[in-house]
């Protein structure tokens, strides 16, 4: 489910669930900010990676396998928020990424980035993409508003008002627009290269001096951050959550299903 080698002092963690397009289940996003952590407290490590195995980097929240989107969905109907210590909660991964983890971490999208996937790979401090990478933000195609920091680092990264087009006009981007936007800093030549400019391009950032590097992330990322980035990641877990448990929901995630066109209704 979750590949974790080491090469050199880079950690690479590889998304595995290449048969779902490596969609995430509360079991992987455990298992990432667990690995993400482990890195982040290893003096052996220098760097980080992440990707995914098959033709996607993510394909967002594994909508087949939703309990825990459920329950959570649950929780928010009846305005119960999720429990503050809960280790599995999405308002913990860019704080793991951005903050707690100093080391530069790279993501190299090799397929799809789609809603949660997005969100991930937007946390990483640098991304680079495969020619036939393709970003979407999926959170309004299920009727509700991004989670996993998305609204924090893509908005830093493109600015407001192209932030909010992208993710309110929910088409998809390919991997050159990407780059023009901002989305990602690189397209490498050709799919073929991919790997190979991936694994290069983080051993860069393991082989820099590990105090420069964490000091100089320390400092950018302190530039950038929200003034409460706790309230913000919960605020937005929240709207997520109210988003995913309204009918206009259901009736998105339906009509997905069923290849039609969805009838909002505001509720």
């Amino acid at each position: 489910m979750l590949e974790v080698v080491t090469e050199q002092r880079l950690r690479i963690l590889r998304l595995d669930r290449p048969e779902r397009k490596n969609a995430l289940t509360g079991e992987l996003i455990r298992a990432l900010m667990a690995a993400l952590r482990e890195a982040a407290h290893d003096d052996d490590v220098w760097a980080v990676a992440i990707t995914g195995n098959g033709d996607a980097f993510c394909s967002g929240l594994d909508l087949a396998q939703q309990g825990d989107a459920a329950e959570a969905g649950d929780r928010a109907e009846r305005d119960e928020p999720a429990a503050p210590d809960d280790e599995g909660s999405l308002r913990h991964l860019p704080v793991i990424m951005r903050v707690e983890c100093e080391k530069p971490v790279l993501a190299g999208v090799n397929g799809v980035a789609v809603g949660l996937g997005l969100s991930l790979a937007m946390n990483a401090d640098i991304r680079i993409a495969a020619p036939s990478a393709r970003f979407h933000p999926g959170y309004a195609r299920v009727a509700t508003s991004p989670d996993g920091g998305l609204t924090w680092t893509l908005t830093r990264a493109l600015g407001y008002e192209r932030a909010l087009r992208f993710l309110l006009e929910q088409r998809m981007v390919a991997a050159d627009e990407a780059l023009a936007l901002g989305l990602v800093s690189e397209v490498v030549e050709s799919d073929d290269a991919f790997e190979a400019r991936f694994l290069e391009y983080g051993l860069m950032l393991a082989s820099v001096a590990p105090i420069a590097a964490r000091q100089t992330k320390r400092l950018l990322v302190r530039v950038e951050q929200p003034p409460d980035l706790a309230a913000h990641l919960q605020d937005e877990i929240a709207l997520a959550l109210h988003g995913l448990a309204s009918r206009d929901s259901a009736e998105a995630v339906r009509a997905m299903f069923a290849k039609e066109r969805p009838e909002f209704t505001g509720t």
